[in-house]
């Protein structure tokens, strides 16, 4: 005992053990030995049973050809492990590619082996079955052990190129990521610096389009609304109903106009076109980075199989298999929990519906602002909504991919993905479609309202478009995501990990490494994953509403130059080192993107469509406008616009006219439908208006569906020089193969 602190070291290889011995700890070995560290708290000790199997599976890895050393401190028993060199000769199926042509025998000779081969390897051992049926991560979940990871060692060099603040604008180390974190690691941090890179001419695109809006503030619409002092807006609210001028209006009419204008399709078509043309370089650029790192015929099945025939010459290959009863649950079980989201959208209707009684009545001072403070303040609860839906998808996630039985972990994954990421769609986008293309449509019309319960109206759109809505919502869950969220991922481990730094440390450098490592934050199964759903989230708002709101791919760069830092930080800084996995794609998420980039074009073109001015200007313009016979260069096309598209309605037919404030004087008022002042029934010119809007929406989908497929097709997934090299490397194996001794016996 020194100094509280105790030290034993049990050294074994395989076929036989040594004895236990006392040394010194100026006489350790150094802590870059050691490739994984279990611990254990000292309680435990006093329960015969868990000692008992702690101790059987330290001897299993002592038959297996590891060493372990055992050090304490006042709370803790920290167990170091190190597998001996030979046991990687058995693993040697690990340390080559597929494009490897070297002898069996000369791959048992290989003696430098990668740290990430290392740590899964250990990790791999670790994770099997002993005699006693016991798995690390079983012995962790019964308190055996209270964790188990792999040692920080050589971060050093990452720290100081990768991860800091400073070198948010350098190129990243993907070939250093890759040699520390794994294949896996590597490959998303390559996405996330391709996709940030792709940001750019979106974002500045988009930029564009807002700023145009600026060169279009006098238009005819807008300085009709401005000048409308005649005009008025029928009473929005039971409480305190009063008359406003069009003319009020005017300010939100020029914001309006900045993200709803004529460069708005184009800018969607755009984005489609940019989301087919990302993919497809991503899966150019992938190409590239696996053929450099000899990983491009590489097979995750066979190296499976490898490992577990290797581990065990009992291992049993688990085949394909398929239940259409669990399948049919799985999908029902599935659509209830989408139907529970949609609820879910229901109620934050029917919140933002009561919030607008209550503002009207305890904040009468905002008058025609209640609209606004409901709009913010439903997106506010929407997004605490999605804080808690994402938990619960989470767990409804994994159950149901229980429930599937997966072969293997790799297929489990890509089923959990899939399921999460359609529950996070719903839980992220339900709010917003309800916005998109269903606010507003059914309130009836002044003096028949639709009423929730016979009680409360119906929320209405804003006074200048339901686009100044679905701009508003986006803007607040974008502008959170963006930096509230960001904000508690660095600040939540950060202060997690200085607190749990603030304990005394051990004087001994070894054991002190140890503590540092154990008192980082954990990691688990859904660190990496939880960073790519972050990202798909990200991606879903940046292509799919994108028509009402053209700043989101500005904001999204301006995310991903921080995200990748901060993700860089928590990974060598503040977390637990990751269990290395290899991978030469980003599996699912690939499939996830392409889903999304379908949807964008479907929604971005019913937003153009069904919620945004476009069409009814256009229709105006060529139909009913001054130009119907034909443009002239004097007079403005949209002229007489704002009249035509709000309807009349007479202020004698409200049920009590007398309570309506300013109602002496006002004889009619306006809201924006095109129904006849006699009652609410579509009239030629809706009929001809919705024909207009589904006719665009068709070619519009179909249009930028074929830009998409042309442009995939135009790109290839692969380049030429990577299909050279690959038929090259063939080649030579089958010229080796073919001039072997062996290949001229007869």
């Amino acid at each position: 005992m020194l100094g509280g602190e105790t030290l034993e070291i049990l050294v074994g290889t395989e076929g036989d053990s040594l004895p236990l011995m006392d040394i010194n700890a100026s006489e350790t070995e150094a802590s870059e030995l050691w490739d994984y560290v279990l611990v254990a708290d000292r309680c435990t000790q006093r329960n015969p049973r868990q000692v008992q199997r702690r101790q059987q599976f330290l001897e299993e890895l002592e038959r297996k050809g590891f060493c372990y050393k055992v050090r304490e401190d006042q709370e803790k028993v920290f167990f170091g492990i190190r597998a001996d060199n030979g046991i990687f000769d058995r693993y040697c199926r690990l340390l080559v590619q597929p494009e490897d042509t070297a002898p069996r025998g000369e791959l048992a000779r290989l003696t430098s082996i990668p740290a990430t081969t290392r740590i899964r390897i250990v990790n791999f051992v670790l994770n099997s079955k002993t005699a006693a049926g016991d798995r690390l991560q079983d012995l962790v979940k019964d308190g055996v052990f209270e964790a188990g990871f792999p040692l920080h060692k050589g971060e050093e060099d990452l720290k100081k190129k990768w991860a800091r603040w400073r070198t948010m604008f350098q190129e990243q180390p993907v070939g250093d990521i890759r040699n520390y974190f794994g294949e896996k690691v590597a490959l998303y941090f390559a996405w996330l610096g391709w996709y940030t890179y792709m940001l750019v001419p979106a974002a500045l695109v988009g930029l564009v389009v807002f700023l145009s809006g600026f060169a279009h503030f006098e238009a005819s619409q807008i300085r009709e609304i401005c000048a409308a002092h005649d005009i008025y807006i029928c009473p929005r609210s039971d409480h305190n109903p009063t008359y406003h001028r069009l003319s009020e209006t005017c300010a939100f009419a020029k914001l309006t106009h900045l993200f709803d204008n004529e460069g708005t399709v184009l800018f969607a078509i755009f984005m489609a076109l940019w989301a087919t043309v990302f993919l497809e370089l991503w899966k150019r650029e992938r190409a590239c980075v696996v053929l450099q790192w000899d990983l491009y015929g590489w097979d995750e099945d066979e190296e499976d199989m490898a490992l577990g025939l290797t581990d065990s010459p009992d291992y049993q290959l688990r085949l394909h298999q398929h239940s259409y009863l669990r399948s049919a649950v799985v999908f029902l079980l599935s659509l209830l929990m989408i139907c529970f989201m949609i609820g879910m959208a229901h109620l934050l209707v029917v919140s933002r519906v009561v919030a607008s009684a209550l503002f009207s009545s305890a904040l009468p001072f905002l008058g025609e602002r209640v609209t606004t403070a409901v709009v913010v303040t439903g997106a506010l609860v929407h997004y605490v909504s999605i804080l808690i839906m994402t938990k619960i998808n989470k767990c409804v996630a994994l159950k149901l991919c229980d429930f599937e039985k997966p072969r293997t972990f790799s297929e489990r994954e890509r089923t959990f993905t899939l399921r999460f990421f359609i529950l996070q769609f719903f839980a992220h986008f339900s709010s917003l479609i309800y916005i998109a293309f269903i606010l507003g449509r059914i309130n009836g019309h002044p003096g028949k309202s639709v009423r929730l319960a016979g009680l409360w109206k119906l929320e209405e759109c804003h006074l200048s478009g339901c686009m100044m809505d679905l701009f508003v919502q986006m803007a607040t869950i974008m502008g959170l995501k963006q930096t509230l969220s960001n904000c508690m991922e660095y600040l939540r481990p950060w202060l997690a990990h200085k607190c749990r730094s603030m304990r005394a440390m051990s004087q001994d450098p070894e054991l002190r490494h140890w503590q540092h490592n154990y008192r980082l934050n954990p990691v688990n199964t859904f660190s990496l994953f939880d960073e790519f759903m972050e990202m798909m989230i990200q991606y879903g708002f940046t292509t799919i509403f994108v028509a009402a709101f053209p700043l989101a791919p500005l904001l999204a760069l301006f995310s991903n130059l921080v995200e990748i830092r901060l993700d860089a930080i928590k990974m060598v800084r503040l977390q637990r080192r990751l269990v290395p996995r290899k991978a030469k794609d980003i599996g699912t998420w690939l499939q996830v993107l392409e889903i999304i980039g379908v949807l964008a074009v479907i929604a971005n073109g019913m937003v153009i469509a069904f919620t945004s001015e476009f069409i009814p200007r256009v229709v105006y313009k060529y139909r009913y406008g001054p130009c119907r016979q034909g443009a002239h260069p004097a007079v403005d096309c949209l002229t007489g616009y704002v009249n035509h598209s709000l309807s009349v309605f007479y202020t004698k037919d409200f049920q009590d006219p007398v309570k309506i404030e300013g109602s002496e004087n006002v004889t009619e008022c306006r809201y924006r439908d095109y129904g006849t002042t006699q009652n609410s029934s579509f009239t030629e010119q809706s009929w001809f208006l919705l024909a207009i809007r589904l006719a665009f929406l068709i070619l519009f989908e179909h249009v930028a569906l074929c830009i998409k497929l042309i442009a995939a097709w135009f790109v290839p997934d692969v380049p030429q020089s990577v299909k050279n090299e690959v038929l090259k490397k063939k080649y030579q194996r089958l010229w080796l193969k073919s001039s072997s001794p062996k290949s001229t016996d007869v």
